[in-house]
């Protein structure tokens, strides 16, 4: 079997607990998980401005390959959602789910080819308020059965916003069937007291470990600490 590390950052537009804004100290926190595949979400580009792709310079520093998910663009700037991965990208669908007229949110699915099977791997962000996080998950659940013709285990990470366990954690538990525990503290960064950034896998994939990142770095370069779970590749 072969493990592949995972991880989900929100990464707060590469502003830390400082104020400062920093994305070689995001890419410091990234480099030192060493992922295989991370899903950023709070990405910005700004098309005005030489060098304000946040996702391709991370990419860059890295040396991933990055597949951007934009939900809403006001002007020249652009915020979203990003993917990147050292693995080979098979193909990639964005989806809306925004909840009537509340901040436009999305969900970013990229298909991977890991070791020569594929895996998709769905990159989200819902809202603040539970009557529109649970509008979102039912357009999640619209957009993960639009994907059901893929063949693959599939992966979803993201930010959740949900502060206590409720609705979302109880109907991805059910979705997302593994022993595992799937919940970690990551919110706020320098004393994390919520769960608000998720990993969920398919039984195709046999989870090893979950945990948060942290490092002293991750808790100054953004609110949210990264979470990280290694998973192995069941073989047929």
């Amino acid at each position: 079997m072969n493990s592949l590390v995972i991880t989900s950052y929100n990464i707060h537009r590469g502003v830390g607990l400082d104020r400062r804004l920093d994305l070689d100290r995001i890419a410091d926190v990234i480099e030192e998980i060493k992922p295989d595949v991370i899903g950023l979400q709070e990405v910005t580009r700004d098309a005005g401005t030489a060098g304000a792709d946040q996702a391709a310079y991370l990419a860059r520093r890295l040396g991933m390959t990055v597949v951007m998910g934009e939900t809403k663009q006001r002007g020249t700037k652009v915020y979203g959602n990003a993917v990147l991965t050292h693995l080979p990208v098979l193909g990639s669908e964005r989806y809306d789910l925004s909840w009537r007229t509340r901040e436009p949110r999305g969900c970013l699915r990229v298909d991977l080819d890991v070791y020569g099977a594929a895996i998709h791997l769905f990159n989200c962000h819902f809202g603040l308020r539970p009557r529109e996080r649970r509008g979102q998950l039912n357009l999640l659940a619209d957009f993960i059965g639009i994907s059901a013709k893929l063949r693959g285990p599939r992966v979803l990470l993201g930010d959740f916003n949900e502060w206590h366990p409720g609705p979302i954690t109880r109907t991805l538990r059910r979705e997302f069937v593994s022993p595992m525990r799937r919940v970690r503290r990551t919110h706020p960064a320098v004393f994390p007291l919520f769960a608000l950034d998720r990993i969920y896998w398919d039984t195709e994939l046999e989870g090893e470990k979950l945990l948060v990142h942290r490092s002293r770095l991750a808790r100054m370069a953004s609110d949210h600490l990264p979470v990280v779970a290694r998973v192995r590749i069941r073989q047929s």
